[in-house]
């Protein structure tokens, strides 16, 4: 079921074998704007033939790179932009071209949030929200982590409107998946969407749905859903 959803997305094999200059990153580091410019440009022949695929929703990946985390002087303020993709083609240009979570430092944070909502309690659109958060062991999210990147841009949810973006959190013993919703108060959307998801991942284990509201006031807030 997740490989169909996944195909769905993508378009060229091509495109999708494309690495590009990942490799040379140094461990936990994103490859910024101007450099997946650069390898766009090196591209540019090669993909001259192939017609563009337009995505519902413009998409942005952010990153909160550890090490800024630790010198930040609010919580959030050290999370960037990296770049900003509207069509298929450019979706894999830019996966291939940035590190997977198990290769990212402890402590990093990696998301993707619908263009111009930005992954913040405080963001308008997310103040009213909540989020499905799955766990596995360190090193193997990068399956899970593509899927749900496949099932968002590609449209496969339900409520598709629901959904803000998703974040990969990287921590030392665990890696964690959080899908962020608008809506937390609207108990069918959000029961729809976490059990899509876990068909989507093909994730057997109990997941549960926080409040964003609730994560404010606590640092171990109670599930308000579970599937």
């Amino acid at each position: 079921m997740a490989e169909e959803r996944a195909a769905r997305v993508a378009v060229d094999d091509n495109a999708m074998e494309r690495e590009g200059d990942a490799a040379e990153l140094e461990e936990g580091e994103i490859q910024d704007d101007e450099s997946l410019e650069e390898s766009s440009t090196a591209n540019e022949g090669g993909l001259a033939a192939i017609q563009p695929h337009p995505l519902e929703h413009s998409w942005t990946f952010w990153f909160d790179n550890p090490s800024a985390k630790s010198r930040q002087a609010t919580w959030g303020s050290s999370i960037r932009p990296i770049y900003t993709f509207s069509t298929v083609e450019d979706f894999w240009s830019l996966y291939n071209n940035i590190h997977h979570p198990s290769n990212l430092l402890v402590g990093a944070d990696f998301y993707c949030f619908k263009h111009k909502i930005e992954p913040k309690w405080e963001d308008p659109v997310c103040a009213n929200g909540g989020k499905w958060t799955i766990s596995c062991a360190r090193g193997k999210s990068d399956t899970f982590w593509l899927y749900t990147l496949l099932a968002m841009i590609g449209e496969q949810f339900d409520y598709g409107d629901e959904i803000c973006g998703a974040v990969v959190n990287v921590r030392g013993k665990q890696e964690r998946i959080a899908l962020w919703t608008k809506n937390a108060g609207n108990e069918a959307s959000q029961l729809s969407i976490g059990r899509q998801w876990k068909e989507f991942l093909d994730y057997k284990e109990t997941i549960g749905f926080i409040f964003h509201e609730d994560a404010k006031k606590s640092d171990r807030p109670k599930n308000r859903y579970t599937i």
